[in-house]
């Protein structure tokens, strides 16, 4: 294992212009359970889908009682070595973005600026308004709901369709961020994909794309992927430690 580290060590000093995609695997090491994995919430609850979301209000109710729930991790959460791995690749200028799938935050609150992170489902650390787009922080909606489950309303236009700023299932993706993730790409000339097992899509796309605009592509995951086949070099290991070591953070 000490050697493919090694390898990733070298792929990151030979490169100029480095792209990591990351998914849920990255902070389950901060105490996040994989939505898909035992424990996660797709395990005790059936999805909620847009449609329902905004055509229901007793939908939206359950909405925010899910949110609570698993706020109660997500709200204490911190960055771990992973993500603070990947923080000293942007800040070094080694890395020009990073492409999540994670609702968490917390590349973010490891020190990486918010132009440097292309969020694909969206962000659970604040709710936004669908109908004005005006940003509601959570400190101001959850007392309320959690007091009466008063479903919160917009504060610039009067909407009662605010929910947290994610992508929910059967609502279309974000045009902006997948152009953006796009054209990073296919601009890399390495390619991280870390903690996914790559089976999401569009998402997992990105890989290939990079693999096949001429890019290296390396695969950090605890378990295989079905597009390993792709990849310069796999790393099955935990992603923090090899990650820190990789990038050489004590």
């Amino acid at each position: 294992m000490s050697a493919d580290v090694d390898r990733l060590r070298d792929l990151i000093a030979e490169a100029r212009r480095i792209v990591i995609f990351t998914g849920a695997g990255v902070s389950t090491e901060s105490g996040i359970p994989d939505f898909r994995s035992p424990g996660g919430i797709w395990t005790r609850f059936k999805p909620i889908y847009f449609d329902d979301f905004m055509s229901s209000r007793e939908a939206r109710r359950e909405t925010w009682r899910r949110k609570l729930e698993t706020d109660k991790t997500i709200s204490v959460a911190a960055p771990n070595r992973g993500h603070k791995a990947i923080a000293a690749l942007v800040s070094r200028g080694k890395a020009s973005a990073i492409i999540t799938q994670n609702i968490d935050g917390l590349h973010q609150a490891s020190g990486v600026p918010d132009d440097k992170v292309i969020e694909l489902h969206g962000n659970s650390t604040y709710a936004s308004c669908l109908d004005c787009g005006e940003r509601h922080e959570l400190a101001e909606i959850i007392p309320p709901f959690a007091e009466a489950e008063r479903l919160p309303e917009c504060k610039a236009c009067g909407s009662e369709y605010v929910k947290t700023a994610t992508i929910s299932f059967g609502q279309q993706m974000p045009e902006t961020p997948m152009r953006r993730a796009q054209e990073e790409t296919l601009a890399a000339d390495l390619f991280i994909a870390i903690g996914s097992s790559l089976v999401v899509y569009p998402a997992a796309g990105f890989p290939v794309m990079a693999k096949q605009n001429g890019a290296r592509l390396a695969i950090l995951n605890r378990e295989a992927t079905d597009l390993d086949r792709y990849a310069d070099l796999v790393l099955n290991a935990e992603i923090g430690p090899s990650l820190g070591a990789a990038v050489g953070l004590n």
